[in-house]
């Protein structure tokens, strides 16, 4: 237990939903806490705002809810009773002209089911008859890593990693399949496929390990996600802690039994000690505040390179679509994305409660950018957006012109979990582990949705606790929550992310 609340202070650099978790836990164990984020709010691609009266979201919409970490917090919050699930999970992949019902069985594009894929005429026939040559096929040589579309691509054909796995990975990574990591992105089909001499069973194996009734996929907020932020830092500030917006960590050196911040413009810097560090911005400026003190990490940063993307929102009149899918919506290979759009959620379709507020009318969220396709976004607001109505009008038959209409961009919003990216990680925690006093946390390590940078907050958060309670450290106040008993449920377990 700490003993003294004002003992020990931890600063944590970013107030995205890693940065707030990780200062949740630290404040309410007892430890005074600052979080320091550079942009004028806290949330970071979590986000919402209104467009033609609904409250829709700009970044993230959902949250996995078969990984407990994120339904864990919402519920530490008091806000469990208010999770609202998706009225459809269906969805479709607009393949060879047409939208065509995404394949049942499939481990994020990977088959197990041949007779499903065949039904969904997601594949061309010649395609088709290639994916069933993986059961026969010897071993395909593997070592530590590999890329997904070249493991995938040998057992299976290349026809799907074109039309199914890399359209599914766009969706998470914006990513492109000859880049990506097997082992990260695909982590539970990896492991499977070390054991198992077919891709497809191995996908197989994954499938049958799930459970049987796991429940709803996703979960959300009713105000949107991005209200999840506000929540979270309500709450660090109910316990003490501090959350400081519009304030940037220029510069974060090693000071005698701790660390020294420099913050705010040059001409004229602020100085914060802490005893301890969270760090839990994206790679680079992550790597620019350790390149002094802890080179190794900063290099091994540096090398995570981040893709651009930008969210198309559109609100249109119900009657404005004569054909509207049932399903949740749909994805597009890079093939057949004659406009430029990577995928398409039918808000209004997908979420009731947002359909229920004004059943007049119709939100729907247009995906444009992948790895390398910065250019892309180089286009004016307006050609974005007539990028998203035109693939509307080609699968929907949507004609009029929307009620209101707002991009949003995310300019090195998703770092790229490229071959190679475990062992990169590795890397960088090990260099970190040796500064005492220091710690990371967020997307850019072992996880991009909600649930994995929850995880990655609760081993950072511990990692610093496990200092700060070590021989000759400050201690906090007596009979404060300790977060290896839960910190609110959160933490159990922590260590063994």
């Amino acid at each position: 237990m700490l003993e003294d609340a004002g003992a020990s202070h931890v600063a944590v650099v970013g107030g995205g939903i890693a940065g707030l978790a990780a200062a949740r836990i630290l404040a309410r164990s007892g430890v005074r806490v600052t979080v320091l984020e550079g942009s004028p709010d806290v949330g970071g691609k979590l986000r919402v705002s209104e467009i033609a009266g609904l409250a829709v979201d700009e970044g993230a919409e959902a949250m996995l809810a078969r990984r407990p970490e994120g339904l864990d917090l919402v519920r530490d919050l008091g806000r469990s009773g208010d999770l609202v699930n998706p009225g459809t999970t269906s969805s479709a992949i607009l393949s060879r002209g047409a939208l065509r019902p995404m394949p049942s069985g499939q481990v994020m594009g990977v088959p197990s089911d041949l007779r499903a894929l065949a039904a969904s005429g997601v594949l061309s026939p010649a395609g088709l008859a290639r994916v069933p040559l993986d059961l026969v096929l010897p071993r395909t040589p593997r070592g530590a890593d590999v890329s997904v579309a070249g493991h995938i691509g040998a057992r299976v054909g290349r026809e799907v990693v074109d039309r199914l796995v890399e359209p599914l990975l766009g969706g998470v990574y914006a990513g492109r399949a000859e880049l990506l990591s097997f082992e990260s992105t695909l982590p539970a089909v990896a492991a499977a496929a070390r054991s198992r001499r077919s891709l497809i069973s191995a996908a197989q194996d994954v499938r049958d390990a799930a459970p049987r009734d796991p429940g709803p996929v996703f979960a959300t907020l009713p105000g949107g996600l991005g209200t999840l932020p506000h929540l979270v830092a309500a709450d660090i500030a109910a316990a003490g802690g501090t959350v400081r917006t519009g304030t940037t960590v220029r510069a974060l050196r090693r000071r005698p039994g701790g660390w020294r911040l420099t913050l705010g413009p040059a001409r004229e810097p602020e100085h914060l000690d802490a005893d301890a560090v969270l760090v839990a911005v994206p790679a680079a400026p992550a790597s620019r505040l350790l390149k002094d003190d802890v080179p190794a990490a900063a290099r091994e940063l540096a090398g995570i390179e981040y893709a651009s993307m930008a969210i198309i929102t559109l609100v249109y009149p119900a009657g404005a679509f004569p054909r509207l899918p049932k399903g949740s919506g749909y994805l597009v290979p890079a093939k057949e994305a004659a406009h430029g759009v990577k995928a398409v959620t039918f808000s209004s379709v997908k979420w009731p409660h947002l359909r229920d507020r004004d059943p007049g009318l119709v939100a729907v969220r247009c995906s444009i950018g992948r790895f390398g396709e910065e250019r892309v976004l180089q286009r004016p607001d307006e050609e974005l957006t007539a990028a998203a109505r035109a693939e509307l009008a080609a699968t929907c038959g949507v004609a009029g012109p929307p009620a209101g209409t707002r991009v949003t961009r995310w300019g090195g919003g998703l770092p790229q979990y490229n071959v190679g990216h475990a062992g990169r990680v590795a890397r960088i925690r090990a260099a970190v582990a040796a500064e005492p006093g220091l710690a990371v946390a967020g997307a850019a390590y072992d996880g991009l949705g909600i649930p994995a940078c929850v995880a990655s907050a609760r081993a950072a958060a511990n990692q610093v606790l496990d200092y700060l309670r070590g021989p000759g450290r400050p201690r906090g106040r007596e009979g404060a929550e300790d977060v290896s008993d839960g910190a609110g449920g959160q933490a159990e377990g922590a260590r063994t992310q």
